[in-house]
């Protein structure tokens, strides 16, 4: 249960850093240059994976010894997309539906998001106690 913990920790800091990545650019994009919040999000969404993916395999998640970097970088991708196409089905419904401000929703969105993925990535990425 502690590496658990100590796991969740660096998944924590990972995604915290992979956030920031993301909702700046998505943020800087819009308001900068005004680029459409779904297409900024997409984007934002995008350059965060590439830190993520590296952040995570490297510090989060012991390389499954039986599986290739490729296919684990495949895997790490497709469910990568999954949490993409669940990300900006909640921006459009909180921002086009409810009406919540761009950036707040995309605050509950990465909420919902990081669950799936640490959940994902810890069942079919992992492999356990390093």
């Amino acid at each position: 249960m502690q590496n658990l913990i100590k796991q969740i920790m660096k998944f924590g800091v990972v995604g915290t850093l992979a956030f920031l990545i993301d909702f700046g650019t998505m943020t800087f994009l819009t308001e900068v240059f005004g680029v459409p919040y779904l297409a900024s999000t997409t984007i934002g969404f995008t350059v965060s994976v590439i830190f993520n993916y590296l952040a995570s395999m490297r510090f989060v998640f012991a390389h499954k010894e039986d599986m290739s970097r490729r296919r684990e970088f495949i895997i790490f991708i497709v469910l990568s997309v999954i949490g993409l196409g669940l990300n900006d089905l909640l921006m459009f419904l909180g921002v086009d539906l409810v009406g919540i401000d761009y950036r707040i929703t995309k605050i509950i969105a990465t909420a919902v998001v990081m669950v799936y993925n640490f959940v994902s990535r810890k069942l079919l990425l992992d492999a356990g106690q390093e």
